[in-house]
């Protein structure tokens, strides 16, 4: 108790890992009160509850918990609990052990207790994170990993442009002007039948509008089918045969990994709807 007759504040600190977490509880003057390492599971979690109770944790006074990451099940659970949690920059507990520790060597206990430390020392230079509803946290979710799928699919498309720029520039040119580019269903389709410009130079005008109508064009089909058949019978250069050959089984490995990418970009966009 303080001269008010009050708890005094306690600080937590958690330093998070993927099968353990480090907890440190320091009081106002800085003198280290608990050093205990968890499991990361629900009687880790009974743990760390049981010990905050027991140095004064309440529904009035909730001790706030300081980690250096705003995801995960420990720091959902402790969001649940209604105590303020902080998400801690890595960077700022490295600066604070920096400061305060003497050998300046990272261990999990340390952190833990810088973690404890910020919040007692610079509190108010930091914010908890929202009390956000069920929904917000939710929808969260599914913002973060569709954000996620959209840069998957970024990085899964330029691995097949640059593929493709060595030896098959004819299905560039025929993408260049569509709004998706090799992204689009009539790209990954017609590339998927023809992964080789010798193979794209053999499709017929019928085959075309077939692969068109698959890919779920509705109008245009025959002009379309046209057009992109005019470009894969211009003269362009080509790699050995044999070689042509390889890089196209390599074109429909990337072909693959781009096909899932857009698709789990689209199921995350129509999830997070």
């Amino acid at each position: 108790m303080d001269i008010t007759g009050l708890p005094a504040p306690v600080f937590c600190g958690v330093d998070w890992a993927e099968e353990h977490h480090d907890i440190a509880l320091v009081d106002a003057g800085g003198q280290q009160l608990a050093k205990v390492r968890i499991s990361d599971d629900a009687a880790g979690f009974a743990e760390l509850m049981a010990l905050l109770a027991e140095h004064g944790d309440s529904e009035d006074t909730p001790v706030p918990v300081a980690i250096e990451t705003s995801r995960g099940l420990l720091v959902a659970c402790l969001r649940a609990t209604g105590r303020p949690v902080f998400a801690i920059n890595p960077l700022a507990v490295a600066r604070y052990r920096d400061r305060h520790s003497v050998a300046r060597k990272k261990s999990d206990a340390v952190d833990a207790a810088a973690l404890a430390n910020i919040l007692r020392t610079d509190m108010a230079a930091h914010r908890p994170l929202p009390a956000d509803s069920e929904l917000v946290q939710a929808i969260t979710v599914l913002a973060r990993a569709q954000q996620d799928a959209v840069w998957a699919r970024g990085q899964a498309h330029n691995k097949l442009r640059s593929q493709l720029r060595e030896f098959y520039p004819a299905i560039l040119t025929a993408f260049a002007q569509h709004k998706h580019g090799l992204c689009s269903r009539e790209a990954r389709s017609i590339l998927a039948a023809a992964p080789t410009p010798a193979s794209a130079a053999k499709l017929t005008r019928r085959r075309l509008q077939s692969l068109l109508k698959q890919a779920g064009r509705i109008r245009g089909i025959q002009a379309e089918a046209e057009r992109i058949h005019e470009v894969f019978q211009r003269d362009y250069l080509h790699q050995l045969p044999q070689v042509e050959a390889a890089l196209g089984h390599q074109t429909s490995a990337l072909l693959r990994q781009l096909n899932t990418a857009c698709d789990n970009a689209d199921q995350l966009e129509e999830a997070a709807t």
